[in-house]
């Protein structure tokens, strides 16, 4: 699986064997990000529903290097095909969901040229290890609901 990265965004597709319907409801979950993060930094849900809506705040525990919380602010959503959060620093995290022949395709892409910082995001190296996030989480969504045979 291959990650790419381009015009201020990170992006990468992965097929799962599940309808769209049951990944967006693991997307939709605040409280089971940590299951499928493949930042490794995602620790656990704080607050929030357990069920996100467009304009719904959630609060997590992080950990890069040192424990922090942050809190994430839901901008995009059409139930079973898209979701997408940010937190102050403005960029967005985004699932889209395509019904296919084997499931869903399932594009996480980290859109930092909308932050607040696009250029110290370019120059923290942000968009290469979250090339390799994105992957990882990928890996982990089929992990969970099952990859189509190769």
């Amino acid at each position: 699986m291959r990650a790419t990265i381009a015009d201020g965004r990170v992006w990468a597709s992965a097929v799962v064997t599940a309808p769209p319907e049951q990944v967006f409801a693991l997307l939709a979950n605040p409280h089971r990000h940590h299951e499928f993060d493949g930042s490794g930094s995602v620790q656990s849900t704080i607050s929030g529903p357990s069920s996100l809506r467009l304009g719904d705040t959630f609060g997590v525990r992080m950990k890069i290097g040192l424990p922090y919380r942050i809190t994430n602010h839901v901008v995009e959503l059409d139930p079973d095909r898209r979701i997408a959060w940010c937190h102050w620093a403005k960029a967005i995290w985004r699932y889209e969901l395509e019904p296919v022949p084997e499931g869903t395709r399932v594009t996480e892409t980290f859109d930092y040229g909308v932050s607040r910082f696009p250029k110290g995001i370019a120059r923290l190296k942000f968009p290469q290890v979250n090339a390799k996030s994105i992957r990882d989480t990928l890996r982990r969504l089929q992990d969970i609901f099952g990859a189509p045979a190769e």
